[in-house]
Protein backbone atom coordinates (compact mmCIF):
# COMPACT_ATOMS: atom_id res chain seq x y z
CA UNK A 1 0.00 0.00 0.00
CA UNK A 2 1.47 3.35 -1.05
CA UNK A 3 1.69 6.17 1.48
CA UNK A 4 -0.66 8.94 0.25
CA UNK A 5 1.88 11.57 1.38
CA UNK A 6 5.30 10.40 0.15
CA UNK A 7 4.26 7.40 -2.02
CA UNK A 8 6.59 5.00 -0.20
CA UNK A 9 5.37 1.40 -0.31
CA UNK A 10 6.96 0.34 2.99
CA UNK A 11 4.60 0.82 5.93
CA UNK A 12 3.36 -1.06 8.94
CA UNK A 13 -0.10 -1.78 10.28
CA UNK A 14 -0.65 -0.18 13.67
CA UNK A 15 -4.25 -1.17 14.27
CA UNK A 16 -6.89 -3.34 12.54
CA UNK A 17 -10.61 -3.32 13.29
CA UNK A 18 -13.72 -4.83 11.75
CA UNK A 19 -16.41 -2.45 10.55
CA UNK A 20 -19.76 -2.48 12.34
CA UNK A 21 -21.29 -4.83 9.78
CA UNK A 22 -18.10 -6.98 9.60
CA UNK A 23 -17.87 -6.48 5.83
CA UNK A 24 -14.68 -4.45 5.92
CA UNK A 25 -11.43 -4.16 7.85
CA UNK A 26 -10.15 -0.72 8.78
CA UNK A 27 -6.37 -0.55 9.11
CA UNK A 28 -4.32 2.30 10.54
CA UNK A 29 -0.88 2.34 8.95
CA UNK A 30 2.33 4.23 9.53
CA UNK A 31 4.74 5.03 6.70
CA UNK A 32 8.31 3.80 7.25
CA UNK A 33 9.78 6.78 5.38
CA UNK A 34 7.81 9.88 6.51
CA UNK A 35 6.23 8.39 9.69
CA UNK A 36 2.81 9.82 8.82
CA UNK A 37 -0.27 7.75 9.54
CA UNK A 38 -3.12 6.92 7.18
CA UNK A 39 -6.16 4.67 7.07
CA UNK A 40 -6.96 1.96 4.55
CA UNK A 41 -10.06 -0.18 4.16
CA UNK A 42 -10.02 -3.76 3.02
CA UNK A 43 -13.07 -5.58 1.72
CA UNK A 44 -13.67 -8.86 -0.04
CA UNK A 45 -13.71 -8.45 -3.80
CA UNK A 46 -16.97 -9.93 -4.91
CA UNK A 47 -17.90 -10.62 -8.47
CA UNK A 48 -20.54 -8.16 -9.51
CA UNK A 49 -22.71 -8.66 -12.57
CA UNK A 50 -22.27 -6.68 -15.76
CA UNK A 51 -24.78 -3.84 -16.06
CA UNK A 52 -26.88 -3.90 -19.24
CA UNK A 53 -27.76 -0.34 -20.21
CA UNK A 54 -30.98 0.72 -21.98
CA UNK A 55 -29.19 0.82 -25.35
CA UNK A 56 -27.83 -2.72 -24.88
CA UNK A 57 -24.26 -1.76 -23.95
CA UNK A 58 -22.66 -3.68 -21.13
CA UNK A 59 -20.57 -1.99 -18.46
CA UNK A 60 -18.81 -3.20 -15.37
CA UNK A 61 -20.68 -2.47 -12.16
CA UNK A 62 -19.36 0.64 -10.41
CA UNK A 63 -20.45 1.30 -6.83
CA UNK A 64 -19.35 4.93 -7.10
CA UNK A 65 -22.06 5.60 -9.71
CA UNK A 66 -24.77 4.60 -7.23
CA UNK A 67 -23.18 6.67 -4.48
CA UNK A 68 -22.86 9.71 -6.74
CA UNK A 69 -26.50 9.44 -7.81
CA UNK A 70 -27.58 9.15 -4.19
CA UNK A 71 -25.44 12.12 -3.19
CA UNK A 72 -27.00 14.27 -5.92
CA UNK A 73 -30.52 13.26 -4.90
CA UNK A 74 -29.78 13.84 -1.20
CA UNK A 75 -27.97 17.15 -1.68
CA UNK A 76 -28.98 19.66 1.03
CA UNK A 77 -31.15 17.00 2.68
CA UNK A 78 -30.65 15.54 6.18
CA UNK A 79 -29.20 12.29 4.85
CA UNK A 80 -25.73 11.37 6.11
CA UNK A 81 -22.96 9.87 4.02
CA UNK A 82 -23.19 6.79 6.26
CA UNK A 83 -26.84 6.38 5.24
CA UNK A 84 -25.91 6.79 1.57
CA UNK A 85 -23.19 4.14 1.88
CA UNK A 86 -25.58 1.82 3.72
CA UNK A 87 -28.08 2.18 0.87
CA UNK A 88 -25.33 1.38 -1.65
CA UNK A 89 -24.36 -1.65 0.46
CA UNK A 90 -27.93 -2.96 0.48
CA UNK A 91 -28.30 -2.49 -3.27
CA UNK A 92 -24.98 -4.23 -3.89
CA UNK A 93 -25.89 -7.12 -1.60
CA UNK A 94 -29.22 -7.60 -3.36
CA UNK A 95 -27.47 -7.68 -6.74
CA UNK A 96 -25.01 -10.28 -5.50
CA UNK A 97 -27.78 -12.39 -3.98
CA UNK A 98 -29.48 -12.57 -7.38
CA UNK A 99 -26.48 -14.54 -8.61
CA UNK A 100 -26.85 -13.31 -12.19
CA UNK A 101 -23.94 -12.54 -14.51
CA UNK A 102 -25.78 -9.59 -16.07
CA UNK A 103 -28.34 -7.22 -14.64
CA UNK A 104 -30.45 -4.53 -16.28
CA UNK A 105 -29.63 -0.98 -15.23
CA UNK A 106 -33.35 -0.49 -14.63
CA UNK A 107 -33.21 -3.07 -11.81
CA UNK A 108 -30.52 -0.98 -10.11
CA UNK A 109 -32.48 2.23 -10.70
CA UNK A 110 -35.69 0.78 -9.25
CA UNK A 111 -33.83 -0.57 -6.20
CA UNK A 112 -32.29 2.87 -5.66
CA UNK A 113 -35.72 4.50 -5.89
CA UNK A 114 -37.18 2.05 -3.35
CA UNK A 115 -34.36 2.79 -0.92
CA UNK A 116 -34.75 6.56 -1.34
CA UNK A 117 -38.52 6.29 -0.95
CA UNK A 118 -37.98 4.79 2.51
CA UNK A 119 -35.19 7.24 3.41
CA UNK A 120 -36.17 10.73 2.23
CA UNK A 121 -39.20 11.62 0.12
CA UNK A 122 -37.65 14.75 -1.38
CA UNK A 123 -34.53 12.84 -2.43
CA UNK A 124 -36.82 10.15 -3.86
CA UNK A 125 -38.71 12.68 -5.99
CA UNK A 126 -35.44 14.24 -7.17
CA UNK A 127 -34.02 10.87 -8.18
CA UNK A 128 -37.30 9.76 -9.79
CA UNK A 129 -37.53 12.94 -11.85
CA UNK A 130 -34.12 12.28 -13.38
CA UNK A 131 -34.36 8.48 -13.54
CA UNK A 132 -37.82 8.38 -15.05
CA UNK A 133 -37.07 11.47 -17.19
CA UNK A 134 -40.55 12.93 -16.91
CA UNK A 135 -41.68 14.48 -20.17
CA UNK A 136 -43.95 17.09 -18.59
CA UNK A 137 -45.38 18.35 -15.32
CA UNK A 138 -48.34 15.94 -15.52
CA UNK A 139 -46.11 12.87 -15.31
CA UNK A 140 -44.29 14.47 -12.39
CA UNK A 141 -47.59 15.22 -10.63
CA UNK A 142 -48.75 11.61 -11.02
CA UNK A 143 -45.62 10.45 -9.17
CA UNK A 144 -46.16 13.05 -6.43
CA UNK A 145 -49.80 12.07 -6.05
CA UNK A 146 -48.79 8.41 -5.61
CA UNK A 147 -46.32 9.45 -2.93
CA UNK A 148 -48.95 11.52 -1.12
CA UNK A 149 -51.47 8.69 -1.34
CA UNK A 150 -48.97 6.25 0.23
CA UNK A 151 -48.16 8.77 2.96
CA UNK A 152 -51.88 9.14 3.80
CA UNK A 153 -52.35 5.36 3.91
CA UNK A 154 -49.37 4.93 6.24
CA UNK A 155 -50.61 7.75 8.45
CA UNK A 156 -54.12 6.25 8.60
CA UNK A 157 -52.68 2.84 9.50
CA UNK A 158 -50.64 4.38 12.34
CA UNK A 159 -53.69 6.20 13.71
CA UNK A 160 -55.71 2.98 13.56
CA UNK A 161 -52.96 1.02 15.32
CA UNK A 162 -52.66 3.72 17.97
CA UNK A 163 -56.41 3.60 18.64
CA UNK A 164 -56.33 -0.20 18.95
CA UNK A 165 -53.53 -0.01 21.54
CA UNK A 166 -55.58 2.40 23.68
CA UNK A 167 -58.65 0.14 23.59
Amino acid sequence: MKCPFCHETENRVIDSRLSKDSNMIRRRRECSKCSRRFTTYERVEEMMPLVVKKDGRRETYERIKIINGLKRACEKRPVSINTIEAIADRIERSLQERGEKEILSSVIGEATMRELHDTDEVAYVRFASVYRSFKDINEFMVELEELLKERKEISAARVSASRQKRS
